[in-house]
């Protein structure tokens, strides 16, 4: 029973190890190195290998989080809801509150599920769109948008002033992305100077998605956080 008592022991030790290892691996090596492979490696019509394979790491992502295995299921449903909302709002003209819904999930229910939300709400919701080897791009981009979110949860969450700060850098972020992916479409490979360039083009476009977050973030944060905690605290998640 004592040798039983320590082999269970240093079981869990490893498996808290590599959940952690894996929360840090998947998001800021592993998925971007899919990314760009995926990019480069591909052409037009692989594309969806790499969104494939970044959709099964962000739910690996997702599961990395999980504190508590029986509050997992609940967790996923509440990001389902998340996700169908985030694609419902890329359908509103102009502004658009998938950035907002994004960081609001991390908050409230941890990075690893802001990342999520942000990954499926890009792929399921460029199935109207258009899918493209733009889509991994996009799919890293809010991933990464909401898991810094929940990163900066305790702060953000404060300070309704800092939260929008965050929805205005959010958008320069995004931009940055996204930016890659047109400089490496256009040139075969990462010009920095052509990049550069790019983001200066889309200032006017980064501006209104700057300031869609923060009209987004300003209005959606507090109601959804106060129904997010209550379901937290209904259900013991």
């Amino acid at each position: 029973m004592p040798y039983e008592r320590e082999v269970r022991k240093v079981i869990v030790i490893k498996s808290e190890k590599l959940r952690k290892a894996l929360k840090l691996l998947i998001p800021f090596v592993i998925i971007p190195v899919v990314v760009l492979v995926g990019t480069l490696a591909f052409d037009d019509k692989l594309y969806a290998y790499a969104s494939i394979a970044v959709c099964c790491l962000s739910l690996l992502l997702f599961i990395a989080g999980f504190e508590k295995k029986k509050t997992g299921t609940r967790r996923l449903i509440i990001v389902a809801v998340m996700v169908a909302l985030s694609v419902t709002g890329r359908f509103i003209p102009f502004f658009k509150p998938i950035t907002a819904l994004c960081v609001i999930t991390a908050l409230y229910l941890g990075g690893e599920a802001g990342f999520l939300v942000g990954a499926t709400a890009a792929v399921i919701s460029n199935l109207y769109f258009g899918q493209g080897p733009w889509t991994p791009f996009q799919m890293l981009a809010w991933g990464l948008i909401g898991l810094v979110a929940g990163l900066l949860a305790a702060p953000l969450k404060k300070s309704r002033a800092l939260l929008c700060v965050y929805g205005a850098l959010a958008g320069i972020m995004y931009s940055f992305i996204m930016d890659v992916w047109t400089v490496v479409w256009y040139n075969n490979v990462f010009d920095l100077s052509l990049w550069l360039s790019a983001l200066v083009t889309a200032i006017p476009h980064t501006v209104v998605y700057s300031v869609s977050n923060v009209l987004f973030l300003w209005l959606l944060a507090k109601p959804f956080g106060e129904k997010l905690e209550r379901v937290k605290l209904k259900y013991s998640i």
